[in-house]
């Protein structure tokens, strides 16, 4: 290992705290769900959000020496936990729970036109595979190797661009102006391409800002190709899961038929 990378051994501190915390807040919001809906909260859904906090945990846990292993913390962190995060459905959970005013100003929330721009599957795109770019073409990457608080603020990005990415792809949370599924498909192939293209710089050296040897960037590479492609097939699973037809309005006696416009009213 190069000196450069002993700084991946950096403690997190107290973002190993985060997961625990998410975790028993689902969990206390679930359990009060079940004492008030005899139906009670999904256990699928718990399971889940459980399967990404821990993800989140063994990601923030791992002992980060070396390029490869802060791969692993990027794949974990940024892209299997929040799937399992995201498929836990916490903000319907919480709307559950929440009073009928709390509930609607959130819903009003969501429906801002803000909103929808932060929520939108290309945003979640640059904020994750852009964001990749930005830290190993830029000396971002080589700065978090020695700085702390620099450090733990790329593993939060990776955490938050990971979950609005995913939310914005196959999230089941109601999100009334998330676009169509053809949109979101294309916009996760285009994710596919560029961590393949940035998997392939770096396991050739090319254009990427990490002094490292070239045993290491392969090693990098090689986790961030194949662990990239099953995330993102997860991912696209789990948005064919998850997804249900918008229902079709009847057609009215007098309406035209779809693609047509109406016929003139005769003059005579």
């Amino acid at each position: 290992m190069s000196p450069e990378h002993a700084g991946h051994g950096l403690a997190v501190g107290p973002l190993l705290l985060v997961p625990p915390l998410l975790l028993w807040s689902y969990l206390a919001a679930a359990l009060r769900e079940r004492a008030t809906d005899r139906a009670g909260w999904s256990h699928w859904r718990t399971a889940s959000f459980g399967a990404g906090a821990a993800a989140a945990a063994v990601a923030l846990a791992l002992p980060g020496h070396g390029l490869a292993a802060h791969m692993w913390q990027h794949l974990l962190l940024g892209m299997l936990a929040p799937l399992g995060l995201v498929l836990g459905a916490p903000a319907t959970l919480a709307l559950r729970i929440a009073d009928r005013r709390t509930g609607r100003a959130v819903v009003r929330l969501l429906r801002r036109p803000a909103v929808g721009a932060l929520t939108h599957p290309v945003t979640g795109l640059a904020l994750t595979v852009g964001g990749l770019y930005v830290l190993y073409l830029t000396p971002l990457y080589r700065a978090t190797l020695t700085n702390p608080v620099l450090h733990h603020l790329v593993l939060l990005h990776f955490l938050l661009g990971g979950y609005l990415f995913t939310w914005a792809i196959a999230g089941p949370d109601p999100g009334p102006r998330r676009p169509r599924v053809p949109v979101r498909l294309v916009v996760l192939g285009v994710a596919v391409a560029g961590h393949a293209t940035l998997a392939q710089l770096l396991y050739a050296g090319l254009l990427v800002d990490v002094t490292a040897p070239a045993v290491e960037l392969r090693a990098a590479a090689t986790v961030m190709y194949y662990g990239g492609d099953l995330a993102e097939l997860l991912l696209a699973l789990a948005l064919l899961v998850t997804w249900r037809p918008e229902p079709r309005r009847a057609r009215q006696p007098d309406e035209p038929p779809p693609g047509t416009a109406a016929l003139p009213a005769s003059a005579g």
